[in-house]
């Protein structure tokens, strides 16, 4: 199949195709979208999801993540991240894709099993603030010890070097457009 793309660089420096037809990368149809923006729009949320869940299911697959789920990874990698105060319930709950409430008994297992510590915040003893156990952070360094590799194989196996640049800047263009 003949592809005519037409590419051009915007004033944000992201190099993006203004006409596509029918594209087919590595024998897999990739869907053509109308002109209609709302249907566009739902076609990339909805690309971008499953795409989004078909990595997390690959990477939960490895062995690493035989007793720890991805979602809890990303909360020990979270904290990780947090100093010896550790941080504050709602600070974490910004960064994690869970309800307060999920995330409160994901802790309670997560401290159940010896991988954080919660104690009640002295400035606020309203809330909450978490860290790392030692082997909490034993764990998320033993775990993180493969995950950019895995990452590298799952994500490269379907887009090139440049394909994942544009991804990233569109990734967080998106993000902070959303911002509040």
């Amino acid at each position: 199949m003949l592809i005519h793309l037409h590419w051009g660089t915007l004033a944000d420096g992201i190099t993006r195709s203004t006409a596509v037809t029918s594209l087919t990368i590595s024998s897999v149809p990739i869907r053509e979208t109308t002109n209609d923006p709302v249907e566009t729009s739902t076609a990339a949320w909805e690309a971008l999801y499953r795409a989004q869940v078909t990595v997390m299911r690959r990477l939960q697959r490895r062995e690493e993540f035989a007793d720890l789920s991805m979602r809890e990874y990303d909360v020990l990698f979270n904290l990780s991240r947090a100093d010896d105060r550790g941080i504050r319930l709602n600070e974490l709950n910004e960064y994690v894709l869970l309800t307060q409430s999920s995330l409160s008994r994901m802790l309670e297992r997560l401290e159940s099993k010896g991988l954080v510590h919660r104690w009640q915040d002295p400035q606020d003893l309203r809330g909450l603030r978490i860290r790392l156990t030692e082997d909490g952070h034993d764990l998320q360094e033993r775990i993180a010890e493969h995950f950019d590799r895995h990452v590298h194989e799952v994500m490269a196996n379907g887009l090139d070097t440049e394909e994942l640049r544009i991804l990233t800047r569109l990734s967080d263009r998106l993000r902070h457009s959303l911002s509040d």
